[in-house]
């Protein structure tokens, strides 16, 4: 169970990661539009395990790739983004979150 502590930042962390991906635009990710479901972040703040959701959900491995190359640059940018709240800027981490496509296939399944 995440702390108040922890939700605040998780919460924070995610419209600064979600501003920083949307700032470098759809066509930095192969044309997927990439959004930031949810952040979840240790007790200590250290770590951060960063929700992705990928459409279309076809490109979501190939925009993994993207994201990894680019996860120091993106936490470099969340550094100067949060340098004023907190003294240690997560180590992020990043995991797609399919719980769309899991809706989609329950719905196709049902009708």
């Amino acid at each position: 169970m995440e702390t108040t502590r922890q939700q605040k930042v998780g919460r924070q962390l995610q419209k600064d990661i979600a501003e920083i991906i949307q700032q470098q635009g759809m066509s930095a990710y192969a044309g997927a539009m990439v959004s930031v479901t949810s952040v979840h972040v240790s007790p200590d703040l250290a770590l951060a395990r960063v929700r992705l959701s990928i459409f279309p959900s076809g490109k979501a491995d190939e925009v993994m790739k993207i994201i990894a190359q680019q996860s120091r640059s993106i936490r470099g940018e969340l550094g100067r983004r949060i340098a004023k709240q907190l003294r240690i800027v997560p180590e992020l981490t990043f995991d797609i979150d399919d719980s769309l496509d899991y809706v989609e296939k329950i719905d196709r399944l049902l009708h």
